[in-house]
């Protein structure tokens, strides 16, 4: 179970970025992850497992085939969900296409970018303690 301040940026035409506080729990197989606004108002809720996923905001639900492809119908981008678990778990686990910087793990804070080919993006995660 993680929380904290979870920003993401994807250099795409237009630019996408989101940051929000976050609750996570679970892993990349089955958990869920809940968005909340500095004034503590819930922005979206991810619920998944190994048959699908489901992304909750403002009262209606959008279903999914898989946490993956709810994870790049929000960002834009394809975050790697499954290595954000190892990552917090001081597991540096690249993918071919992003590198994390788990240097400052001990005291809360993880980033990773997402290297070429792919479409630059960047997420940043400080964790409460």
């Amino acid at each position: 179970h993680w929380q904290g301040r979870l920003a993401v940026r994807v250099e795409s035409t237009p630019v996408q970025a989101f940051s929000a506080d976050f609750d996570l729990q679970g892993s990349a197989q089955a958990g869920s992850m809940t968005f909340t606004s500095p004034l503590g108002s819930t922005l979206a809720r991810l619920q998944w497992d190994a048959d699908a996923a489901t992304l909750q905001t403002s009262g209606e639900a959008q279903h999914f085939a898989s946490l993956d492809a709810l994870v790049w119908h929000a960002t834009g981008t394809d975050l790697p969900v499954a290595n954000l678990f190892s990552w917090l778990q001081g597991i540096a686990s690249d993918t071919p296409e992003w590198q994390a910087d788990l240097q400052n793990l001990p005291t809360g804070r993880l980033s990773a970018r997402r290297l070429p080919p792919g479409t630059h993006a960047e997420l940043k995660i400080i964790l409460d303690r």
